[in-house]
């Protein structure tokens, strides 16, 4: 009888000391979870646009590039396992993540010091993380359509990752499914499901998920664009490695409210 109940204990015990090492650090993590969950858990940032707690994984931005056992993975959707060797802040992953970024930069049309989101982007937030200051390919400037038909939100293509965040939202969390990808490779783009395409014959709004976790300037909120001044936004007052996973206009605004009082 005692062994037959020591087994169960000795597992449980086992389950909660698993560990893998992320640059030589322990990090602990429970079954089921991924290298880019347990590094959070532990307050270690792994760089990454298309994550967030809550969410299934998506892997689409490869920013979260790792090495795990000599493999480079998604830190997003690997698996944590136990005894892992996992690397994150290498010359050559940080090259990795750097060229990754600096595409990101020039396939679309990101003008940060005229964006209403600077300060409170996390692509511009995560590329000062990675020391990307210069961008190294030459800009695309892609014609891109901007959909104001919204009275509450303004649809800026030329900003959109298609990290698919609000794609995710708006499918699994708001039962919407308002947002959709279309397209293959470097045509893919962001699309309404509405039969005019156009967002304000959607049934979008601000009480919606999908309304808060664009990572860029891509949903705009209406009305409150500068409310919170460039100097005093979530990424102005501290860097993205220390302030959470996705950035929001109006989460920023609310911060800065707080602060002020």
């Amino acid at each position: 009888m005692t062994d037959a109940h020591s087994t169960p204990s000795t597992d449980s015990a086992s389950a909660e000391r698993s560990a893998f090492t992320l640059d030589g650090r322990c990090i602990p993590f429970a079954p089921g979870e991924t290298i880019m969950d347990a590094a959070l858990a532990a307050g270690v940032y792994i760089p990454h646009l298309c994550h967030k707690p809550g969410y299934a994984p998506h892997g689409s931005c490869r920013v979260c590039v790792v090495r795990a056992d000599g493999r480079e993975l998604s830190a997003c959707t690997a698996p944590a396992l136990a005894g892992l060797k996992v690397e994150s802040e290498t010359e050559d992953i940080h090259a990795l993540r750097l060229a990754v970024l600096q595409m990101l930069f020039v396939e679309g049309n990101h003008v940060c010091p005229a964006c209403e989101a600077s300060g409170a982007c996390a692509l511009q937030a995560v590329a000062y993380h990675c020391g990307m200051l210069t961008p190294r390919f030459p800009q695309r400037f892609p014609q891109r359509a901007l959909d104001a038909s919204h009275p509450d939100f303004i649809l800026d293509h030329n900003r959109c990752i298609l990290c698919e965040l609000c794609v995710r939202a708006s499918r699994d969390h708001d039962r919407k499914r308002v947002f959709a990808v279309s397209g293959r490779g470097i045509a893919s783009r962001l699309i309404v499901d509405a039969p005019s395409g156009r967002l304000g014959d959607t049934s979008f709004s601000s009480e919606d998920e999908a309304a808060q976790v664009c990572p860029v300037g891509a949903i705009l909120l209406r009305r409150r664009a500068f409310r919170v001044p460039i100097g005093k936004r979530r990424y102005d007052l501290a860097p993205i490695s220390r302030t959470g996973d996705v950035a929001t206009q109006l989460q920023a605004e609310l911060e800065a409210e707080t602060l002020d009082t």
